[in-house]
C-alpha cells in the first residue's frame, strides 16, 4: 500500500518545480530489529513508489538508525526530541556530497525524527535536504 500511495503522491508532484531538482530519495530508516519484526519500512515503501514515478534513485544505505528508540506515540514534543537524539549515523557520506536529498517519512507529527535525520545529513558538504511526508498528524 505504501508504494502505491508513493506513486499517487509522485503523480501529483510531477509538475512541481520543488520536486524536480533532487538527486536521491532517502527514507527514514528503521532500526534493523524493528525492520525484522515488522517486515518492511513504511517510509521505504513510499520512497519506492516516488522513485518509480519521479525516476530518482532510492538510497537505503547512507543513513542508518543505530539505536532502537521507544515509541513516540505518547511522548511530549520535548520527550520526542530527546528520544531521537543520536539515533542516526551516516555511512558512505561521500556519495551524498553536493547532492539534493529528498528525505521521506510516512507521517509528520512533531518533526523530531526528521529533525534528527537532518542534523546528521547536514554534516555533509554541499548537501541540500528537502522533506516529504505522506501525512501530517
Amino acid at each position: 500500500m505504501g508504494e502505491l500511495l508513493g506513486k499517487y503522491a509522485a503523480e501529483e508532484l510531477l509538475d512541481s518545480a520543488d520536486f524536480s531538482t533532487f538527486d536521491v530519495i532517502i527514507p527514514v530508516p528503521l532500526h534493523p530489529k524493528k525492520h525484522k519484526t515488522r517486515g518492511y519500512n513504511q517510509s521505504e515503501c513510499i520512497g519506492k513508489g516516488l522513485s518509480k514515478i519521479l525516476e530518482r534513485p532510492i538510497d537505503t544505505t547512507s543513513l542508518i538508525r543505530i539505536r532502537e528508540n521507544t515509541t513516540q506515540t505518547k511522548k511530549s514534543v520535548f520527550e520526542r526530541y530527546e528520544n531521537t537524539e543520536g539515533i542516526f549515523i551516516l555511512q558512505n557520506q561521500n556519495n551524498l556530497t553536493g547532492k539534493h536529498v529528498l528525505l521521506i517519512d510516512d507521517v509528520l507529527t512533531t518533526g523530531s525524527t526528521l529533525e534528527a535525520c537532518v542534523r546528521v545529513l547536514i554534516e555533509i558538504e554541499g548537501i541540500k535536504v528537502s522533506i516529504f511526508t505522506l501525512a501530517v498528524a
